[in-house]
């Protein structure tokens, strides 16, 4: 049902070992982004527009990470942070703020609100693969996704 609005890689069956990352993104090319960046990082991934099933998507796939936009339509990432860090079973996912708000009082705003990190938009690729794998620690993927590109 709230899968209609998500998608996820099609690594999920063959590596299940692999890290998953639930990435929410409101605007359509930089989820693209986002899921292009995952999959050449190795990252299994869901991908999802709609914020409102969020904290379900989470309980029932307990991601490794989640990468959360703050300005959405409906519940901000905010909103939906502090639901995720309410919850038994998400409380101790990683979350990191992926916005375009890029204050020092933003970034201490999001933080104080319960992210674990954040990146602010635009960001470059080897940005988001070291924030991943700071979020991520021992679980990181294999190969960093620089290498894949100098190949």
């Amino acid at each position: 049902m709230y899968l209609t609005h998500s998608f996820m890689s099609d690594e999920k069956k063959q590596n299940s070992h692999q890290p998953l990352i639930l990435a929410v993104e409101d605007h359509d090319d930089s989820l693209l982004l986002i899921s292009y960046a995952l999959e050449s990082m190795g990252y299994r991934f869901i991908c999802q527009t709609d914020c409102s099933t969020t904290v379900l998507v989470a309980k029932e796939y307990q991601p490794d990470l989640i990468l959360l936009d703050i300005l959405l339509p409906g519940l901000s990432g905010i909103d939906v942070v502090r639901h995720l860090k309410q919850e038994p079973l998400t409380c101790t996912i990683p979350v990191v703020a992926v916005t375009a708000l890029a204050s020092t009082e933003d970034r201490q705003r999001i933080l104080k609100a319960g992210f674990n990190d954040y990146i602010s938009k635009p960001y470059m690729l080897e940005e988001l693969e070291a924030i991943i794998r700071r979020g991520l620690g021992r679980k990181s993927a294999p190969y960093p996704a620089l290498e894949l590109c100098q190949d």
